[in-house]
């Protein structure tokens, strides 16, 4: 096949697509159980050609947004044609084992812009703390800047009520990655200021406690959830960045078509945190802001990070990439 795809393999192809679309949608109406034998069949050899297609289509640069389209596709069919097979324990395992890394592998534009949001937001909070002094104070309130000025950490009273500290700790940073991933539909100016302000946050905290000889005392407390909670948050911030984009540039889609594509997306992208923030709230709630030794602390950060970045970051199969798509 030449490199610009002809318009008469396009042609062709688009049935297919418009075929499989029209069975996502009627399960997506009436349920998969209401599918018949030949309509599951079918919808699985329109699925496999459809990845097929998509190999194609990427040779040809003119074609991206026809190759966006058969993704969605995949992504959607994906979920249709597996979604009967296994315990609901074996799917999670799968999705989580083999099918997100390759979802965030894909969106890794979006979680590097989230990124640098919150990065830029920090680096704002550092300078302005530097700058002005009272803009500290009116970040964090006078009772947190006076705890800080006596050289105490504000997180001893979570040892106090380790469970309760560690169930609202996990709901509030639930919260915070439910906003910066459903601001998207704002045309992503809430994700967009929800990164920003927790970076600015996280720099204001810093410097004040830089100023104030607790540097260790902070950072060691932040460092075991912090490993998983801060990328949880960036992970969000990707996921309404996305849902933005599909809110603004619908490309080959009609509007509507375009924001349910992207939340498609985003849903996935965001799923994954879920067992992240539950294990980054324990560690908050028990761990964190225990009498344990810094280095210990530290090791166990870094431990997690580390097993954090193999995990999303590992080589994924090319099977794999196309169905998580």
């Amino acid at each position: 096949m030449a490199t610009i795809l002809s318009n008469q393999w396009l042609e062709k192809r688009r049935p297919y697509w418009e075929r499989l679309s029209s069975l996502l949608n009627q399960a997506g109406a009436i349920g998969v159980r209401h599918l018949t034998r030949a309509e599951l069949r079918e919808a699985a050899l329109l699925y496999r050609q459809a990845a097929s297609d998509v190999s194609t289509l990427r040779q040809d640069p003119t074609a991206r947004a026809y190759a966006e389209h058969v993704n969605q596709l995949l992504a959607r069919a994906h979920h249709i044609i597996y979604s009967s097979r296994g315990t609901t324990f074996l799917k999670v395992f799968r999705f989580l084992s083999d099918d997100y890394p390759a979802i965030v592998q894909r969106h890794l534009r979006y979680v590097l812009v989230s990124l640098i949001i919150l990065l830029a937001g920090a680096a704002l909070g550092s300078v302005l703390t530097l700058a002005r002094p009272q803009f500290m104070r009116t970040m964090l309130g006078p009772e947190m800047v006076e705890t800080i000025e006596r050289h105490q950490m504000w997180t001893h009273s979570i040892v106090a009520i380790k469970p309760l500290a560690s169930s609202l700790i996990m709901t509030n940073n639930l919260s915070v990655c439910f906003i910066a991933f459903a601001g998207g539909i704002l045309f992503g100016l809430l994700t967009v200021w929800s990164m920003f302000f927790n970076g600015l946050l996280l720099g204001v905290i810093g410097v004040a406690c830089q100023q104030h000889g607790m540097s260790r005392d902070l950072w060691s407390f932040v460092a075991p959830h912090g490993s998983l909670e801060l990328p949880s948050i960036i992970l969000s911030g990707a996921a309404g960045l996305r849902l933005g984009y599909g809110v603004l540039f619908p490309g080959i889609y009609r509007w509507r078509d375009s924001i349910a594509h992207a939340g498609v997306d985003a849903a996935r992208l965001v799923s994954g945190i879920i067992p992240l923030l539950v294990i980054a709230g324990s560690l908050e709630g028990f761990f964190s802001p225990s009498s344990a030794p810094a280095w210990l602390k530290f090791t166990v950060g870094g431990s997690l990070f580390l097993l954090l970045v193999l995990w999303l970051f590992r080589p994924v199969k090319a099977m794999v990439s196309a169905r998580a798509q």
